[in-house]
């Protein structure tokens, strides 16, 4: 008696190669243990991710026919879904001989299929992680009022995730896949194709008709290097969200040459959420998540040094002000010493000040444990001179276990 491969036409290496690919994720980046129902990719994935998901798990389930079929709806919406292609000419291949691997099909690009493999999993993997409203990064302890989103992409799981800030506590709306830079992240130099890992903002955006076909959609560049990255002598310019070429629908989960690329329908659908000036765009490696509550003591103790260092500096005790700045302080090319000097001789000439802090954000800096950024709208005003002005501070834990200032300028 034949077996049900063989009576569906299906050889069994393929089925195997196959099933690699949907079991191989058990591994991957959120340790998956098994495979997403049908409800779970269709509550969140857009429909070419969710059908081509559903397509490997029918794969793995020997539903070959019906695999098939997910495949073949994809390409009607988006043909130029070239993971989509890759698996249907392995699945029509099947029908009249064995063959070994994926990628099989003529015509296939072997230069490319590790690329193929990768998205695959990348893509299985999305789709079994199911988040929540009250989970949210653990890198923002405060998120900025002035905007109404926030952004978090997870360069492991090849994911941008979306927040809604509402009173201050941040609320899950949508997720994209992502592609990183060919040389994973981390960026250090000019040409090194690698993403940047840190706190950023959206800064502007690029319309289709000023970009030539490669960027896609549009473009919203972000400001790499920030005041962090310069002052770790870290390079580059250019760093991009944006969209692909028209015959591309998507790129593996490591193609770009630094920016963080989607695809052009969900690079419109991000558009909604993104104010010019504003909306943080938050990268790492690998996303911790908590609950507001769990994050409460981290954020009461910064505050609290944040409110310190403004009444210190009211108090016109300007030594006692000066201990909120870190001896490796530096600001442009303005070291400690530099700045304290300039300090006092500033102070000593007012009779009082007052500091308002307004609109303020904290957000821990991925990769750097000890490190926050701290952004504001500064009120200040004294007894000869007044002004506003959005200011950024980074504050690190130093060894004695107190939070300092080890940059300060204008945001």
């Amino acid at each position: 008696m034949r077996s049900r491969h063989q009576q569906a036409g299906f050889r069994q290496p393929l089925f195997q190669a196959l099933v690699v690919i949907a079991l191989a994720a058990a591994s991957y980046a959120w340790s998956i243990t098994f495979l997403p129902t049908r409800a779970q990719i269709e509550r969140r994935l857009a429909p070419p991710e969710a059908m081509l998901v559903q397509a490997l798990v029918n794969i793995s389930e020997n539903r070959i026919a019906t695999a098939l079929e997910n495949i073949d709806s994809i390409l009607a919406v988006e043909p130029n879904f070239r993971l989509a292609q890759l698996i249907r000419g392995d699945l029509l291949l099947a029908r009249a001989r064995p063959i070994q691997t994926v990628g099989a099909a003529p015509g296939a690009s072997l230069d490319h299929l590790a690329d193929f493999r990768d998205e695959a999993l990348a893509r299985l993997a999305r789709s079994s992680f199911q988040p929540t409203e009250d989970l949210a990064p653990r890198h923002f302890l405060q998120p900025p009022a002035d905007s109404r989103y926030a952004l978090a992409i997870d360069t492991s799981k090849s994911t941008l995730f979306v927040f809604e800030n509402r009173q201050g506590t941040l609320h899950y709306v949508a997720d994209y896949y992502i592609s990183i830079g060919r040389n994973g992240i981390a960026k250090q130099r000019e040409g090194d194709r690698k993403t940047p890992v840190g706190v950023y903002h959206v800064t502007s955006r690029m319309p289709q008709e000023r970009l030539t076909d490669f960027y896609g959609s549009g473009a919203f560049p972000i400001n790499y290097p920030n005041e962090w990255d310069r002052r770790q002598r870290r390079d580059g310019y250019g760093i991009w969200l944006h969209g692909t070429p028209r015959d591309t629908y998507s790129r593996a989960p490591r193609a770009s040459d630094g920016c963080v690329v989607l695809s052009n329908e969900d690079l419109v659908a991000l558009s909604q959420y993104l104010d010019l000036g504003s909306t943080p765009v938050l990268i790492s490696e690998s996303m911790s998540w908590a609950k507001p509550q769990e994050v409460a003591a981290q954020r009461q103790e910064l505050l609290a040094h944040v409110d310190r260092w403004r009444k210190d500096w009211e108090s016109l005790n300007t030594e006692t002000y000066l201990k909120h700045y870190s001896r490796s302080f530096s600001a442009g090319h303005t070291n400690f010493a530099e700045w304290s000097a300039h300090k006092r001789q500033v102070n000593a000439a007012k009779s009082w000040i007052k500091v308002g802090v307004d609109e303020l954000s904290m957000m821990l800096y991925p990769g750097e444990e000890n490190l926050a950024v701290v952004t504001f709208k500064q009120d200040y005003a004294s007894s000869n001179l007044s002004n506003t002005m959005k200011k950024r501070q980074y504050w690190i834990r130093e060894n004695d276990n107190r939070w300092r200032i080890v940059y300060e300028g204008a945001a």
